[in-house]
């Protein structure tokens, strides 16, 4: 038998883990720096509430990412009859009763929107009456005004923001998208990659929400359903880390990996904090590659300069338990107490430092403890470690953020009952700074022979879910023999929209 050895028990490490099980003689080992499995894909409990960090729908156009997900949570089976609790339009896979079954999907309508102006608008942005007469009609005009500019003279597309103009317009784009990527990124989108938006907006234009409008037929559409876990996606990543164990691996949590000893271009062994030695014939990371390159003592020094100084947008979510909300459902999807459909909310608003709104009651009413008559609200920050925001004490944060929502109109601070908050670190890998350089970065790690580097920040990669999972599946094929390194890394390469579907 051969062993694997792999850094982050996330949905790309324990997608590797189980995939070498199933198809390999090699016997996995992953080191976890946390107590849980999941990476930032795992669900947080407090006191009976359950937050998923940063929102995760399970929606892939990969197969083979579908039926992975359904060997640990779908039962198979017919869809089962509505729950009027839940939602008349929500449904469960599975033969069981979501009452008693833990491992089933959800199946939940997608429903995300933008607050600007204290109104809602439709994300990703249409020209619906409803859209147009929140505008006004002078906002209106100049939004058509300034599409049409772009149609006699495109921007040079070597940043976001000419990005987004060309395909927005210039009045669209200050008004749905220059503040909140300016909070995600704590940067102005001019000084922001275009490869970024190439790899999360591709397909989407004004034009295209236009021509929405009046064809009969649609080529590609957002979707419009998704699955979740009933407890969220730790539930189904704690489920893939018991199986794990159960066919032979091995799974060591609150152990950081410090050193990588790297000699003749293969990594001999590995060091935790506490100086304990791990060996392997194979070394999968998807550590940070920031403290992947920092670890390796021998790295040469341009790697080492690039590495270090590649940039990350950490994340602060507050966790707030409501009686009500004071934003109104108008639309006509059913929800639990009517409250608003939404799973996201995009929060445009300038006068405010949250950049967007998770309800957690519909994502999965099983989420909330007391879902019949409390509402579970994640309120997200997008902060860099040790700034402002991320050293507030947590009393302190979650008084902030009930300071912010009242400020726009969403809740009342009377009605808050509860209140919790958590950080993530180097959730968002950044494509600024020293990333123009990343390729210096991954060419040195490919000359690692034994190395394989995964998920989203083991390649540093806006990835979702799926297309972390995807690398883990890709780096075995590699490990076979059946394709190179270098195709792991064309993962979430293609310039379709991640979130859209044919028709």
């Amino acid at each position: 038998m051969k062993k694997a050895i792999i850094i982050g028990a996330g949905p790309a490490g324990l997608t590797t883990a189980y995939k070498l099980l199933k198809e390999t003689d090699y016997i996995p080992f992953i080191i976890e720096s946390e107590n849980v499995p999941g990476g930032i894909s795992k669900t947080l409990n407090y006191k009976g509430n359950r937050m998923d960090i940063g929102g995760h729908r399970f929606f892939s156009k990969s197969s083979e990412v579908n039926e992975l997900w359904r060997t640990f949570v779908v039962e198979q089976g017919q869809p089962s009859q509505d729950d009027l609790l839940l939602n008349r339009t929500r449904t469960f896979v599975g033969k069981g009763d979501p009452e008693k079954e833990d491992n089933v999907f959800l199946v939940r309508n997608r429903v995300s929107r933008i607050y600007y102006l204290r109104k809602f608008f439709d994300y990703p942005v249409s020209l619906k009456y409803q859209t147009i007469k929140n505008m006004g009609f002078k906002r209106t005009m100049k939004v058509g005004f300034g599409y049409l500019g772009t149609k006699f003279r495109k921007l040079k597309e070597d940043n976001l923001e000419n990005f987004y103009i060309n395909r927005f317009g210039r009045p669209l784009y200050a008004m749905f998208f220059e503040s909140y990527t300016t909070k995600v990124w704590g940067v102005e989108p001019k000084n922001i990659d275009a490869s970024w938006g190439a790899q999360r907006v591709k397909g989407l234009s004004l034009w295209k929400a236009i021509t929405s409008m009046f064809a009969k037929k649609k080529e590609t559409s957002l979707i419009d359903e998704y699955y979740y876990p009933k407890y969220g996606p730790g539930q189904l990543y704690e489920i893939m880390a018991r199986k794990i164990i159960e066919l032979g691996g091995t799974i060591l949590y609150n152990t950081e990996v410090k050193d990588i000893i790297v000699k003749e271009n293969k990594i001999e062994k590995l060091l935790d904090t506490q100086g304990n030695e791990y060996v392997g014939d194979v070394y999968i990371s998807s550590e940070a590659i920031k403290d992947l390159v920092n670890g390796i003592e021998n790295a040469p020094k341009e790697v080492k300069d690039v590495a270090t100084n590649l940039p990350y947008r950490d994340f602060v979510t507050v966790g707030l338990l409501v009686s009500k909300l004071e934003i109104q459902n108008t639309t006509k999807t059913m929800t639990v107490n009517n409250i608003v459909p939404d799973c996201w909310i995009y929060l445009q608003e300038p006068d405010v430092k949250i950049g967007r709104l998770q309800i957690f009651n519909n994502w999965s009413p099983y989420l909330v403890k007391d879902f019949a008559d409390k509402i579970w609200i994640g309120l997200e920050y997008f902060c860099n470690e040790g700034d402002e925001l991320w050293n507030k004490e947590e009393n302190e944060f979650v008084e902030f953020a009930k300071e912010e929502l009242e400020k726009i109109g969403i809740i009342k601070k009377e009605n808050v009952l509860d209140g919790a908050r958590y950080r993530v670190k180097k959730a968002y890998p950044a494509y600024f700074e020293a990333y123009h350089s990343f390729p210096i970065v991954k060419d040195y790690l490919l000359t690692i022979t034994n190395l394989y580097c995964i998920g989203r920040n083991g390649q540093h990669r806006y990835n979702n879910m799926d297309h972390s999972m995807l690398t883990g599946l890709r780096t075995v094929e590699a490990i076979q023999g059946l394709i190179s390194k270098e195709e792991v890394w064309q993962v979430n390469s293609e310039e379709d929209y991640h979130e859209s579907k044919k028709k």
